[in-house]
């Protein structure tokens, strides 16, 4: 994996995404490295999971100087979606660690998590609506079950940036941190979670999300679906040429 870290200490499994000269923004090889790092936690014996990002963010989100590859998107999609699948999936309790940017997909890979630790001054934001694309990782389900309809629909439709102090106070996150304190909060959550019996935990992540993820699949498919609609648009096209001309 060279987009991913991964290591295992004392019964919790620490993922990095490590794309920190692009802040960690999204591609397809970032996806697929993500993905095997969380199989790889799956069939290990750790008993929680904390996601972070390497360098200055958690995830700045799609990386818009990556043309949309040609050809039929929903495989790419589809494998995109496959990582809140297998986050809500993990037997294992998930807390993300989140500093720094956390744009778009990179919101969404923290709501898929089952805890959210942030610094005070992260950033949260869901640009998808301004630059015409679509919400993905079923935060079309996830947001509103968080923060409530109302402010969901704000934060999509005004795309907006929260500050990690900010979301604590809509309930986007579990709770906010001094930056430097971030990364050894979230290891001692987990070394609690690690702490108790591992079926016991894992029960209750299954009790609590079996309410939650009773319509996840269908939120994920509508998603891809709207996908499918807006990448290719005019709108799109012209967000992401003005992007990648920044210099």
């Amino acid at each position: 994996m060279s987009t991913v870290d991964y290591a295992l200490d004392d019964g919790i499994a620490v993922i990095w995404l490590n794309r920190p000269e692009r802040l960690n923004a999204v591609v397809a090889e970032l996806v697929d490295d993500l993905l095997e790092a969380l199989d790889a936690a799956a069939k290990s014996d750790a008993r929680a999971v904390v996601l972070a990002g390497r360098g200055r963010a958690f995830c700045a989100g799609h990386d818009l100087k990556e043309p949309t590859p040609p050809g039929d998107s929903r495989p790419r999609l589809d494998r995109l979606q496959d990582v809140t699948r297998r986050l809500r999936g993990l037997r294992q309790p998930v807390i993300a660690a989140v500093h720094g940017y956390a744009i778009g997909a990179g919101a969404e890979f923290a709501m898929g998590c089952d805890l959210i630790l942030a610094a005070e001054d992260a950033v949260f934001a869901f640009p998808e609506v301004s630059l015409g694309l679509s919400v993905t990782g079923a935060a079309s389900r996830l947001l509103p079950l968080l923060v409530g309809p109302l402010k969901a629909k704000e934060l999509l439709l005004l795309g907006e940036r929260v500050s990690g102090t900010e979301a604590a106070g809509l309930g986007l996150v579990n709770a906010a941190l001094p930056a430097d304190d971030l990364m050894d909060t979230a290891l001692a959550w987990a070394a609690r979670i690690a702490a108790h019996p591992a079926a016991a935990a894992t029960m209750a992540k299954r009790a609590l999300d079996s309410g939650i993820d009773s319509s996840l699949d269908a939120a994920l498919e509508l998603e891809v679906s709207h996908a499918l609609i807006t990448e290719h648009s005019a709108e799109v096209a012209a967000s992401a040429e003005a992007f990648r001309s920044r210099a």
